[in-house]
């Protein structure tokens, strides 16, 4: 059985079928890339996974259980995370408030975060923990609003796995970085992920990150799945090959 499955699923915004009937299945601990052009639909299946719009038809399985229509909450809980293209972070709070803030969530204790917080010492000391990890333990007094943008997007990742989940997506973790940050920003995502075996879908357009970082690659192209497999089998299918690496790609 399959970690995560859709079963034709669908989404149409007017007359463009953004998501068309898709069958997409997500395995146990795999870090896959879902690759497209702009609009090919891959933002709004994750939107729909993740539950943040309904779907118009189809179903959503996480775990064997149908949680087409559970709310975002109780997605969460059964184990679904996501980080954002747009990093959604609490600026105004330190990057160990954010991190704490999250356990909070998770442990449905967040009034407690705003009130006795600094008794929970179990919160604190795991929000310390993961930072550790992210390598982002020595910035764990500044505010999120004043570190640097590969930073922020680590930090972004921290939040999301602080909620536990079996399952993480990944909306471009290193747009808006520089290059040379990339790397070393996907090294300590792909690290922990992988220790921790928690299935990651990436959302991405560096293809490089793409190539070093996946199992396997999903490509969608106007709402729908155009090809599925390990880089090689991507690369030799004519339609993906055009679409994806130009004419001239051998």
């Amino acid at each position: 059985m399959s970690l995560l499955e859709t079963r034709q699923l669908t989404k149409s915004f007017g007359d463009t079928h953004a998501v068309d009937k898709v069958d997409f299945a997500i395995e146990e601990g795999e870090v896959l890339a879902l690759i497209g052009s702009n609009g090919a639909g891959k933002t709004t299946l994750v939107n729909l996974i993740s539950g943040l719009i309904p779907p118009d038809s189809g179903q959503i399985l996480f775990r064997g259980a149908d949680v087409t229509h559970s709310t975002v909450a109780g997605r969460i809980q059964a184990g679904i995370a996501r980080s954002f293209q747009i990093v959604n972070l609490f600026d105004e709070l330190t990057v160990l408030d954010n991190v704490a803030l999250s356990i909070f969530s998770r442990e449905g204790m967040t009034r407690y975060f705003w009130t006795m917080a600094d008794f929970h010492y179990p919160v604190w000391q795991e929000a310390h923990d993961i930072l550790s990890q992210f390598g982002l333990e020595a910035k764990s007094a500044a505010l999120a609003g004043g570190i640097s943008q590969g930073e922020r997007k680590l930090l972004d990742v921290a939040v999301a796995y602080a909620l536990k989940p079996r399952l993480l997506f990944l909306d471009e973790p290193t747009s808006g970085v520089s290059t040379r940050e990339k790397a070393p920003i996907m090294d300590v995502i792909s690290a922990i992920v992988r220790s921790q075996k928690i299935a990651a879908v990436v959302i991405e357009h560096d293809m490089d990150i793409i190539f070093k970082y996946s199992d396997r690659i999903v490509v969608m192209n106007q709402g729908l799945i155009l090809a599925s497999g390990i880089l090689e089998e991507i690369k030799q299918d004519p339609k993906v090959r055009e679409m994806v690496f130009g004419p001239s790609a051998h």
